[in-house]
């Protein structure tokens, strides 16, 4: 159960930023439910709880930054095997375990699976504080890495065939002269091409443009004719 004090500074104003975050707890111990909810409600966060792991599950997503607080020893589906399907459904979802029984195994299995934290009752206040902080900073961090993926996927999805042809040729480093030789256009036409394909990838330099090209995964090697040169 958690302790009856913080102690070090107040987390307050260190999570103040993180207002919209909301904790889930998953515990089937009422006492340490409504422990828990009351200690992190105090620090200005959205919580909510749940008896198992089936009722988490049953639950509609969320799209803002959280985390969980999960114990390990669950009825019905436990909280290994929870993780397991958070890893795959809800991967922006960082995990902090707590138990009132766990072994070196068992905490090994749950940080090898991705838990940020594994701790056993009772724990101090502050100790479970600095855990959802940066449990929180995890999600929001990787949500925001998501949404320029998805941005980035749909300004690419909006280039003409010609301008992904186009793109293609440019991040391996072709020239203008070499680009209209490879696709047998004039090199007006590619000028004009590269400058939309840029303008739509909202990129600012070659060198953005070959670090969007990596994160969506493009085919990055010369052609034939080139490479031989």
């Amino acid at each position: 159960m958690v302790s009856a004090s913080v102690y070090g500074p107040p987390m307050t104003a260190c999570l103040s930023s993180q207002n919209a975050a909301t904790v889930f707890v998953v515990d089937d111990d009422i006492s340490v439910r409504e422990s828990l909810e009351a200690l992190i409600r105090l620090e200005g966060l959205e919580v909510q709880t749940f008896s198992s792991a089936q009722e988490f599950l049953a639950h509609p997503r969320t799209s803002t930054p959280s985390c969980m607080i999960l114990d390990i020893s669950l009825p019905g589906l436990n909280g290994l095997e929870l993780q397991k399907r958070i890893a795959v459904e809800q991967r922006d979802m960082p995990i902090i375990f707590v138990t009132g029984h766990g072994d070196i195994p068992m905490t090994v299995q749950a940080m090898k699976a991705g838990a940020v934290e594994f701790l056993t009752k009772p724990f101090a206040d502050h100790v479970l504080l600095n855990a959802i902080r940066n449990a929180i900073d995890r999600s929001t961090a990787f949500l925001a890495r998501d949404a320029e993926l998805r941005s980035l996927k749909d300004r690419h999805a909006r280039l003409t065939p010609r301008e992904r042809e186009v793109l293609a040729l440019v991040v391996v480093g072709m020239l203008n002269k070499q680009i209209a030789g490879e696709l047998q256009i004039s090199e007006i036409t590619v000028k004009a091409h590269r400058g939309s394909m840029m303008r739509k990838m909202n990129a600012a330099s070659l060198a953005e443009l070959v670090n969007m090209a990596a994160l969506l995964r493009l085919p990055q090697s010369a052609p034939r004719t080139f490479a031989s040169k």
